[in-house]
């Protein structure tokens, strides 16, 4: 680690505040997170009485003082509906967690911190500052952007090696020996693993591909913007990240498919099935089945899916001791021998989840990642979700779908996917978009909507 971590970790803040002063604040948001979570080193310092200073908390507080400063009117804008409980309960439930063990205040208060700036300020943020179509647009193209500035850096990384990182901060973010996949290298650029720049990658070009499809830019930007997909596509690719190849493949057939009669129940269906397979997991069911499957396609990859599922039976035996709340932190939720050796790796988000903070836990951040895709299958007609007005709400959604399909198997918390979360949210629950996409459906504007 050399002094441009500090340096660049403790200097953002700053920054985002001169970003608040030159620019439009919902502009200066976006570029904060997208260059914050894309270019800051992966690291962390001891804060006393608080959890590490990351690039995470970095980038929210940032963005939290630039509102307060420069932007402070648009807290009275925000209205509390039920549609935000499952993000308190999110984050208030480690605090009653902590007072099962009979622990202090401060251990509760600490982890309610923690949880706060890594979910429930991005999701306030995009609450605050995405509530409606002409704000998701803008936030989705920002996205691309991030995509077509790492696209190029991706490419180095897979014939130089993952060394942008090491190059610049002084260390690898991660084991160095896993970025070798494929017989090639899996770039991990400026974050904290391979498989998150996958699932960016993947999440980038699908929003590439369904902006274009929908022209929701218009000119010279949209043929610009048809020149990008291939690229975004082939590095997504490139990345050798087979579950976010798998995931960007699931959202191209969506749009494929969308003026197929009953979509929406496919769509349904796909945002019931994440809860289903947790169901599942946690009652036993080995995944023998899916295993036998991926051997069709990789041995490897295949060995390695056998292995994260025997730990994850028996971490779910570890958490099912303690159902409800969870067993906390401070590794209560981790299963070890005689010895003192930790016997199971804890790779996905939910099982970490289930363990840290019980069925409690596990169910209100499931129902906060499949909000958006639920309300998008109940609420907006398959033939709207290429219009070029309702498209942002659409794609967006299926972005929160994907992430929490990501997060069954990864634990690669993105703090942009959870402004997406937070963002999308709002005009589902507004009463203009019903009465836009009923003038939309009635007059569609020379928009096909087969």
């Amino acid at each position: 680690m050399n002094s441009l971590v500090p340096i660049a970790l403790f200097g953002w803040i700053p920054l985002v505040l001169l970003l608040f002063m030159i620019m439009r604040p919902r502009r200066a948001v976006i570029v904060s997170f997208v260059f914050a979570w894309l270019f800051l080193p992966v690291a962390g310092f001891a804060l006393p009485g608080l959890p590490d200073y990351t690039k995470m908390s970095a980038t929210c507080v940032g963005v939290l003082l630039g509102t307060v400063l420069f932007d402070a009117g648009r807290f009275r804008k925000f209205h509390f509906h039920l549609i935000d409980i499952p993000m308190v309960v999110v984050c208030l439930s480690p605090f009653v967690t902590s007072l099962t063990f009979q622990f202090d205040w401060y251990d509760g208060l600490s982890n309610v911190t923690l949880q706060i700036i890594n979910w429930g300020l991005p999701y306030f943020i995009g609450r605050l500052y995405f509530s409606d179509l002409e704000s998701l647009r803008e936030l989705a193209i920002g996205i691309i952007i991030g995509g077509v500035i790492y696209f190029p850096l991706c490419l180095f990384e897979l014939r130089m090696s993952p060394q942008l990182h090491n190059w610049v901060y002084g260390y690898h973010a991660h084991l160095f020996q896993q970025t070798k996949r494929w017989g090639g290298w899996r770039p991990t650029v400026f974050m904290q693993h391979g498989l998150a720049v996958g699932m960016w990658m993947a999440a980038t070009s699908l929003l590439a591909i369904w902006a274009w499809f929908s022209h929701i830019m218009k000119g010279k930007w949209h043929h610009l913007l048809g020149l990008i997909v291939i690229p975004l596509v082939a590095t997504t690719v490139l990345c050798k990240s087979t579950g976010a190849i798998v995931l960007l493949v699931f959202g191209v057939a969506l749009l494929c498919l969308r003026p197929v009669y009953g979509i929406r129940i496919i769509l349904l269906v796909a945002v019931l099935m994440p809860p289903v397979y947790m169901t599942a997991r946690i009652q036993g069911w080995s995944g023998d089945s899916v295993v036998k499957l991926a051997e069709s396609v990789s041995e490897e990859r295949a060995a390695s899916l056998a292995y994260r599922f025997e730990a994850e039976e028996l971490l779910a035996e570890r958490a099912m001791q303690r159902p409800l709340l969870g067993w906390g932190g401070w590794g209560r939720s981790r299963v070890y021998d005689e010895s003192g050796r930790d016997l199971a790796v804890t790779d996905s988000l939910w099982i970490i989840t289930l363990g840290q903070k019980g069925l409690v836990g596990l169910i209100s951040l499931s129902t906060v990642l499949l909000i958006p895709p639920l309300l998008l299958a109940w609420r907006v007609p398959s033939r709207l979700w290429i219009d070029p007005v309702v498209a942002p709400v659409a794609m967006l959604s299926l972005i929160a779908l994907l992430y929490m399909y990501d997060n069954l198997a990864n634990a690669m918390v993105n703090p942009i996917f959870i402004i997406v979360i937070g963002g999308v949210s709002g005009p589902m629950i507004k009463r203009s978009l019903p009465a836009l996409i009923s003038k939309r459906s009635i007059n569609p504007g020379g928009v096909d909507i087969r």
